[in-house]
């Protein structure tokens, strides 16, 4: 089983959500008292997101890149980077490591490619939903067409993700508006709606909304997984 390297703390409620999913995956796959060889790296995210603030991602990939060479130092055999709107430095982060680094936008798509959608929405922090790092390569690589929601609707999501949902707080009233937003996404043809920040799905999951829905936790957990075990 090849070791799985978790950069963390993006926030740290949804990096427990990949520790817990992947072993629940090898479990699963291997059968037994089988769990997954893992190096964690949590950051303090404080700092992080006030790099985010200040629009210096210069900063974030510098500081990203130095815990990512620290997981590759314990003999992790691969990277996954627990959050999506830090896939904005991937290519520096990747461009300093010798170990390959599982995107989380590619696990995402080929879910969705692989259940025949075509058009997505995408929900997410403002960085995910309006930079071209994240729907871009969903578009160009992928073939993905990616609606996301009104402008209004976009701020919303992203400051309730840093001022709720980061901080372990899920409202009954988010949910309410989340899943209006959802809703509207459909019915401009969206085909599935991507949960495209790790923390939504503390939030909405499929019992609550008969839109398809793709968390990316889940996802990329999934990918880590298949790929630790694979011989």
């Amino acid at each position: 089983m090849k070791t799985i390297g978790l950069l963390g703390g993006m926030s740290w409620e949804s990096t427990v959500g990949y520790y817990r999913m992947i072993n629940e995956g090898v479990k699963k796959a291997l059968g037994g008292l089988h769990s997954a060889k893992m190096v964690l790296y949590s950051v303090d995210f404080d700092p992080v997101e006030k790099l985010l603030n200040r629009g210096d991602w210069q900063g974030v990939a510098e500081d990203l890149s130095e815990a990512a060479l620290k997981i590759q130092a314990t003999g992790a055999d691969f990277l996954l980077i627990c959050t999506n709107t830090m896939h904005q430095v991937a290519p520096e982060i990747q461009d300093k490591m010798d170990i390959p680094l599982l995107h989380i936008a590619d696990a995402t798509a080929e879910a969705l490619v692989r259940s025949g959608i075509k058009k997505t929405g995408l929900l997410g922090t403002a960085f995910t939903m309006e930079q071209d790092f994240y729907k871009g390569r969903l578009n160009r690589d992928h073939g993905l067409d990616v609606l996301v929601p009104e402008k209004d609707d976009r701020a919303f999501i992203h400051q309730t993700i840093f001022q709720e949902l980061c901080l372990g707080i899920a409202k009954p009233g988010t949910r309410t508006e989340y899943l209006r937003i959802i809703g509207s996404l459909a019915d401009q043809g969206a085909e599935a709606v991507i949960l495209g920040c790790t923390e939504i799905g503390m939030l909405v999951d499929q019992r609550d909304t008969p839109v398809k829905l793709f968390d990316t936790t889940a996802i990329h957990a999934e990918k880590a997984v298949q790929y630790a075990v694979m011989p």
